[in-house]
């Protein structure tokens, strides 16, 4: 596990907000074209990674997003301070406390600043622990002397710069991952660490297999284009979300049977569930609610598709996130076995 726990971390720390993901997706093209792998970039900014597999009349696609949360300038307050534009489905009590970047369009400047509520101090704000968070009193706190808009401008920043979150990346000696962005970076790692794997050991997969890296999952439509059109199967490798009701923890993969959009496809989830249990690879079945996939989105495009979703437990998302090794591996393993096994009918 200590070279998907590598990328997990080199990955988490670069930062790609949805919009904003040139960077990353530099990278981990960089990082597959130097196993020898050819590397397509999308007009939309994914990458594509096409392995030709023994039986190539029937395709796979299996994705993850490389797009996180974040946030844009939404407007430059009179006291320098900046208002935000929340970017993908999260609460402002998530990001209250947390250390940001700020990337400057103008300049390419990168300013630090920290999310806070406009009423912060209890020394001087009654409804300090009471006020709703909202746009209107969310504000950064910039890193530089500036005390009016025009210092601020003077910077460089303007509405639209994107904002990253400081993701914090702990690795504990108990196997627990803590960041922010493992929704969905601990998957695009076991991709990478699995495209590394298979060059390496020379395996050829059963059916050609596109591994399909996306750019705007967190706002809905990431990997619903650029699709195949010999694709019979589609794995969206994403996270498994934990909460009251759910069966989902930090240990075992988690396979999705249903989420916002609706169910998944039945028979290619208990094509998952038989791999687990012929390879003991613990999972937990599980709903989740108010969720999306690449692969939901594929099938609101109109792909024509057996499409399945699941990923490692991850505890808190879309806030301070955590999962533990345990899940991690249980998902890569789960993915391999998929990966090598035929499609079905």
């Amino acid at each position: 596990m200590k070279t998907t726990v590598d990328y997990i971390t080199k990955l988490t720390n670069t930062p790609s907000p949805t919009g904003f993901t040139r960077k990353i997706m530099d990278y981990v093209q960089a990082e597959i074209q130097s196993f020898g792998y050819d590397v397509t970039r999308t007009n939309k900014g994914g990458l594509m990674v096409s392995v030709k597999g023994k039986d190539d009349s029937k395709h796979r696609i299996v994705t993850a997003h490389l797009d996180t949360l974040g946030a844009m300038v939404r407007a430059i307050k009179p006291d320098g301070r900046l208002k935000l534009a929340l970017v993908g489905g999260f609460v402002y009590n998530a990001i209250e406390g947390e250390n940001c970047t700020v990337h400057v369009a103008k300049n390419g400047r990168e300013i630090s600043g920290t999310i806070l509520i406009h009423q912060t101090s209890v020394h001087v704000y009654r409804d300090a622990g009471t006020a709703e968070r909202t746009q209107d009193n969310m504000e950064i706190r910039l890193d530089e002397k500036v005390t009016t808009a025009e210092e601020t401008r003077a910077l460089g920043i303007e509405v639209g710069d994107f904002i990253s979150f400081d993701p914090r990346v702990v690795v504990t000696e108990s196997g627990f991952i803590k960041s922010r962005h493992l929704d969905d970076k601990v998957s695009a790692a076991i991709l990478i660490e699995l495209l590394k794997t298979y060059k390496e050991e020379n395996v050829q997969l059963p059916h050609t297999t596109h591994f399909y890296f996306s750019a705007f999952e967190e706002v809905g439509h990431g990997a619903n284009s650029s699709l195949p059109a010999q694709a019979v199967e589609y794995l969206a490798v994403d996270m498994g979300a934990m909460g009251d009701d759910q069966a989902t923890d930090e240990y075992t993969v988690s396979i999705c049977v249903k989420d916002g959009s609706g169910p998944y496809h039945y028979e290619l989830r208990q094509h998952m569930v038989a791999l687990c249990q012929a390879n003991d690879i613990p999972y937990k079945l599980d709903i989740y609610p108010y969720y999306g996939s690449d692969a939901s989105a594929a099938m609101r495009a109109g792909a024509e598709v057996k499409h399945a979703l699941l990923g490692a437990g991850i505890e808190s998302s879309h806030s301070y996130e955590r999962t533990h090794t345990d899940s991690v591996q249980a998902t890569e393993r789960l993915v391999d076995a998929y990966l090598k096994s035929p499609v079905i009918d």
